[in-house]
């Protein structure tokens, strides 16, 4: 089994590592930490013995596979820790799991000659125990090293993932798409709460208004396509509310304001799109 080594095992790092334990022929041999405490709860969540937590690089030991699960601006710091301490070599596979970071931020390992990758789950880690449990089918994107591939493809493959290849050059479009979805969905729909609670709805009762609505409108998306499921007064081509709207949200909270009006004219354009299927 191939010897793997995980840095920076936070909520992805513990998925993957229990998931590659478990289920693929890596063998996890070490976790590191910045704190030996959330090391040993990461060897606890994946299943290792806790003799394999460590808070100090110097105590790392040479695997055949290095993941660097740690934040995007820790990635080149990390791989030139593993260049310094002579633990890359030709037969060395490292990967990242940054989601707007390509492979070839793994300079250090290309100059020791290793194979690089990058693998980003598109999922939101906010609970690794049901992530971990609810594995199965989770696309991963992938790029890197046909080295590298020849390997974490296999090992994708027997965790469950869907695999999608990607190119370096794409990856940081690639991820704003993810962001879209996830990230400022959140934050849209954090708006919409306070707007509602401006306009005078108590909390619980802008959740119970909010949330038929947000999850129709995703369903509908997912089913019909987002043309389709365009509705409201900018797919009825109602722009004298539009208009007003947008005053009375600026005149409520400029950030707001800003969003509406920045919404509108990709709207309009999802409006025309509609009107034209429809033909």
């Amino acid at each position: 089994m191939k010897k793997l080594t995980i840095i920076g095992a936070g909520k992805v790092g513990k998925v993957f590592g229990r998931r590659f334990q478990q289920h693929s022929d890596f063998s996890v041999v070490q976790i590191l930490n910045r704190h030996l405490q959330s090391a040993l709860s990461a060897c606890e969540f994946i299943g290792l013995d806790p003799v394999s937590a460590l808070a100090d690089c110097r105590q790392l030991e040479i695997a055949d596979v290095w993941m660097l699960a740690v934040n995007d601006d820790q990635i080149i710091p990390a791989c030139k820790m593993l260049h310094v301490q002579g633990l890359l070599h030709a037969d060395s596979i490292v990967f990242h799991c940054s989601g707007a970071k390509a492979s070839t931020e793994l300079v250090a390992a290309i100059e020791a000659g290793a194979a690089v990758a990058s693998i980003h789950p598109v999922a939101s880690f906010a609970d690794p125990q049901h992530v971990a449990e609810n594995f199965e089918g989770t696309i991963c994107s992938i790029e890197g090293d046909q080295r590298a591939l020849v390997v974490l493809l296999p090992a994708l493959d027997a965790i469950g993932a869907q695999v999608a290849e990607i190119s370096a050059e794409t990856k940081l479009l690639y991820h704003a798409g993810s962001v879209f979805a996830s990230n400022y969905l959140v934050t849209l729909l954090d708006t919409a709460l306070l707007a509602y609670q401006a306009a005078g709805i108590p909390p619980e009762l802008a959740l119970a208004m909010a949330e038929p609505l947000a999850r129709q409108s995703m369903e509908n998306v997912f089913t019909l396509g987002a043309a389709q499921a365009l509705t409201g007064p900018i797919a009825r081509g109602d722009m004298q509310t539009v208009a007003r709207q947008q005053e009375v949200v600026a005149g409520w909270d400029v950030k707001a304001g800003d969003l509406y009006q920045a919404f509108t004219p990709p709207t309009q354009a999802l409006a025309a799109r509609k009107n034209y299927s429809e033909k």
